[in-house]
């Protein structure tokens, strides 16, 4: 299982934002590129970068950021305001290993079987949500579809990775929502990333537990609780073996 360390970059500095909301938002870094950086000296392969800005705004707004911390010789998955082709291709360009695609996911099948076809598995796909319903526009609304439904529709594509993300649980540091993540591991078969609510080792070992019995549980999203020194992230790394 395969810890992702995370950077939310909003005004070119890093941050965290509770349950997504931009006027709860608090800086931890003036270059995210440094935080980075302490993550690749613990030992970690990859990192998990979501461009707020770009997410709010529709389209990505902090790339020089982001290659920055491709140059560092880490994976990126990347994700925020990605949706046209033209704006995945440029980021895949920057150096990005693997894009993730929400609100476009949401609103257009077609757009994502055509993102797979061409670049397969640096194609991922991110469900947001709320009870159980897909949020979009960086979590400012609501798709009209439950995440499992939208779930089996992106695995008929093909699609290989889900990074599913509970908002009731992101930034809370409650712990992870584990019913959830078990019930979208069970819709198909992609890998998932699970994301939301880690706040503690337990929780991670918990994960780690749960993917002897769902192979598909690829990795997981570890943001405030590496920030607020909550758990070590080479801590984490001997824990899951990534």
């Amino acid at each position: 299982m395969i810890i992702y360390p995370a950077i939310d970059i909003k005004g070119g500095r890093c941050v965290r934002l509770t349950q997504g909301r931009a006027n709860a938002e608090t800086v931890y870094a003036e270059n995210p590129a440094d935080v980075a950086r302490e993550f690749r000296a613990a030992g970690s392969v990859w990192v998990h970068v979501v461009d707020l800005d770009g997410a709010f705004a529709g389209e990505p707004q902090n790339l020089a950021v982001v290659q920055a911390i491709a140059a560092l010789g880490m994976k990126v998955q990347l994700g925020g305001g990605l949706r046209t082709r033209a704006a995945v291709e440029r980021a895949l360009g920057f150096g990005v290993a693997r894009v993730v695609i929400g609100t476009r996911a949401a609103e257009s099948e077609n757009f994502v079987g055509e993102l797979v076809t061409a670049f397969g598995d640096k194609i991922a796909v991110g469900i947001d949500a709320k009870n159980g319903q897909v949020a979009v526009k960086g979590w400012v609304a609501t798709a009209g579809i439950s995440a499992l439904a939208l779930a089996r529709r992106m695995d008929a594509l093909g699609v290989a990775t889900l990074i599913h993300t509970d908002i009731g649980t992101d930034g809370m540091l409650t712990g992870p929502n584990f019913p959830a993540q078990e019930a979208m591991l069970n819709a198909g078969k992609f890998r998932v990333i699970a994301s939301g609510g880690v706040s503690r080792r337990e929780d991670v070992v918990k994960l780690a537990e749960l993917s002897l019995r769902h192979a598909n549980l690829d990795g997981v999203i570890v943001g405030k609780a590496l920030y607020e020194k909550r758990v070590a992230l080479g801590d984490l790394l001997e824990i899951t073996g990534g």
